[in-house]
């Protein structure tokens, strides 16, 4: 199970729960062990939250995600960690396909867009794709994080049941010798 690889690079909660800085901004709402801890809410939970900030198009994607993984009392460090599925290799394809979603869903043509790194470019394709785009990012978010959500909750839970059922067979190999 990956949870013990994961366990090896998490944060030690003392080390969080000591540290002035982080205290100063969110006081006790540190305190709460689910957000270090890797139980099967925490982690699906981390998992939901990650994946829909991801398709948040603004740059506080990691900052949204912190706060929202304090108030859900889910696993911080996987929250933020998965919000780096947008990243600028995966940035481009990722918010054109939200881009196409909305067009689909709204019954709009696409437009034919070319893409330049400039704020001029934001301002002004943004003013007449930005109903589609966002719609599409809103879909995206709440599908890959409901996926991402009942996928951890199912797979952790069939791991639990292997290995219940492998220690069953063991004591049982055990009995019978």
């Amino acid at each position: 199970m990956p949870k013990k690889f994961l366990k090896r690079y998490m944060p030690d909660h003392n080390k969080i729960r000591n540290n002035k800085q982080l205290n100063r901004v969110f006081g006790s709402l540190l305190h709460d062990p689910n957000l270090l801890h890797l139980n099967r809410r925490s982690v699906s939970g981390a998992f939901a939250v990650g994946l829909f900030f991801a398709f948040v198009p603004l740059p506080t994607q990691m900052a949204m995600a912190a706060g929202m993984a304090i108030l859900f009392r889910v696993n911080l460090p996987l929250s933020v960690g998965l919000v780096w599925l947008t990243n600028p290799l995966t940035i481009p394809p990722m918010f054109y396909f939200c881009y196409k979603l909305g067009t689909w869903i709204l019954g709009t043509p696409l437009l034919d867009i070319e893409f330049e790194m400039s704020w001029e470019w934001l301002a002004t394709e943004m003013t007449h794709i930005w109903q589609p785009f966002l719609l599409g990012c809103a879909v995206a978010g709440i599908i890959s994080a409901t996926l991402g959500w009942a996928g951890i909750r199912f797979v952790w839970r069939c791991y639990v049941a292997r290995n219940l059922k492998r220690r069953k067979q063991a004591r049982a190999a055990r009995e019978n010798s």
